[in-house]
């Protein structure tokens, strides 16, 4: 049996439709849930390292003081050869430890907006069910350089770097495809002060009557997942 370890760093980002189908899979899922405790477990006792998202940026070790027991954490996973997979603040958190420079992007940018895959998705055998272009939820104001060695597989018009992928076992997924409705309603109940009229956040009823691009997402993010069973498994 595959077990996944998943970082959670506030209670209203869970793994959404990543557990769903890690339970339809027979996947035994553990967590370190950072709002309760800082507990890690050793490297041996699992199989795949999942890193949800967050408000936190990865440079807040001083309002958090366990960021840096996490990155070291995260560092070892990968140097231990382990599938590891960071979804936004995730994505940043793995792109730090790859070496690469995470910063506030010039927009921030909440909302369904339009992703396009590049010809390195296409020619990958994890990511060639994405389509040439798709919408896809997302909500950070961080982004990140690309690290040595990734390949960059999507961008959206205001972040370049929305996915990679770095020497097969390591992905980092800027966007949000594991995003359900009560995941999207917490996320909007608990970060309303950032929903602002401005050029890349559109308005919570917009966000919320998207069920159609929910469900989309979740057979995306399925996609993906059978493709890492079927090669890692």
């Amino acid at each position: 049996m595959i077990k996944i370890h998943t970082l959670q760093h506030v209670e209203y980002e869970t793994p959404g439709s990543i557990e769903a189908w890690a339970k339809n899979n027979e996947f035994e899922m553990s967590f370190t849930r950072f709002y309760v405790s800082a507990e890690l477990p050793e490297l041996n006792s699992f199989d795949w390292l999942l890193i949800m998202g967050g408000p936190m940026s990865v440079h807040d070790e001083d309002k958090f003081p366990w960021l840096k027991r996490e990155k070291e954490f995260i560092k070892s996973a990968i140097e231990n050869d382990k599938v590891v997979i960071g979804i936004c603040l995730g994505s940043q958190l793995i792109a730090q430890q790859l070496g690469a420079e995470v910063y506030p992007n010039e927009y921030k940018e909440i909302g369904w907006y339009r992703i396009q895959t590049t010809i390195h998705a296409s020619d990958d055998d994890l990511f060639s069910p994405l389509p040439r272009a798709f919408q896809a939820f997302h909500w950070h104001g961080d982004t990140f350089t690309l690290p040595d060695d990734a390949l960059h597989l999507a961008e959206t018009d205001a972040c370049k770097n929305q996915l990679f992928i770095w020497k097969e076992k390591v992905i980092g997924i800027q966007f949000h495809p594991e995003i359900t409705q009560p995941l999207l309603k917490n996320m909007i109940d608990n970060g309303k002060s950032e929903l602002k009229n401005e050029k890349y956040i559109q308005p919570a009823d917009y966000i919320l009557e998207q069920t159609e691009l929910i469900a989309q997402s979740n057979d995306l993010m399925e996609s993906i997942l059978n493709n890492m069973k079927n090669k890692f498994t």
